[in-house]
């Protein structure tokens, strides 16, 4: 009825020694490519299904800019930026327009107006003036570019104007977001903890467009106005010689503050209420 136990192959200690390890390095595989898959579902490629443009809001938003040249020392270089965004039409599509004027203790030294698909926040136009530099107009629907009223393209031989013409053809054919908006991009995101945002920023008249990693690292709460507790998202993006931490409210999705590091200086940017003009 029974077997001859005598019969039943013994299994040598060796045998079991190789199986074992067998079924270890079998489990760290599968340890790792759950890992790898975690990871990968942590990480989000911004694309125009990813945003939602009904977070941002309306009006007249002002910051105060200012500079440390070292984490202790006193602050220097003021700035003032108004940024106002509208919704409007341009070329019989729904937008959003983005105005910028910054300012500084002497005098206005930049002015952009910005204008963005209303759904996709895809940029349709891009007219900035800087104190130092000049005028610069990109057209992305008419696919044209501007320098100081002088008209760029491919056959330009100043080697400058060509990396930028090459750079703004390349935006011409990518899903893109004016880097030159992160402040607007920002209350878009579909934020939750741990993720990372890789998103397609372009400065117009920059370099060409590059994936930037940006990653919600936790939160922390701001004191604003009247004592209040404002919950807020850790946004934070490092570069080479560079570290950001953005503050962006959970409830209102707006930037509230940003703290740069970049060598040994600093630079803040700070929200404000409604300023007089």
């Amino acid at each position: 009825m029974f077997a001859n136990c005598e019969s039943i192959p013994s299994v040598q200690p060796s045998v079991l020694d190789e199986l074992s390890m067998r079924t270890f390095y079998l489990l760290v595989i599968m340890l790792a490519a759950i890992a790898a898959t975690a990871q990968k579902s942590d990480t989000v490629r911004i694309d125009a299904s990813k945003i939602n443009t009904s977070s941002l809001i309306p009006g007249v938003h002002q910051y105060l800019v200012y500079f440390k040249n070292g984490k202790d020392s006193s602050r220097v270089n003021f700035q003032f930026w108004t940024r106002e965004v509208q919704l409007t039409k341009h070329e019989g599509r729904d937008a959003i327009t983005i105005k910028q004027t910054w300012e500084d203790n002497k005098s206005i030294i930049h002015r952009v107006n910005s204008i963005n698909d209303r759904k996709t926040f895809a940029p349709l136009y891009h007219d900035s003036w800087w104190k130092s530099r000049g005028s610069f107009v990109f057209d992305f629907i008419k696919k044209t570019a501007f320098v100081n009223d002088k008209q760029v393209t491919a056959a330009d031989t100043a080697v400058a104007r060509q990396k930028m013409f090459a750079a703004y053809e390349k935006a011409l054919t990518e899903y893109v977001l004016n880097w030159h908006l992160d402040l607007e991009v920002f209350p878009l995101l579909p934020y939750k903890d741990g993720v990372t945002f890789m998103i397609n920023f372009y400065d117009p008249g920059f370099p060409a467009p590059s994936f930037q990693a940006y990653t919600v690292d936790g939160s922390a709460k701001l004191i604003g106005y009247g004592g209040q507790s404002i919950d807020c998202w850790l946004l934070k993006h490092e570069s080479p010689n560079n570290h950001e931490v953005f503050w962006v409210s959970k409830k209102t999705r707006e930037v509230l503050k940003l703290e740069q590091q970049f060598g040994t200086r600093y630079r803040y940017k700070v929200k404000l209420g409604s300023v007089a003009p």
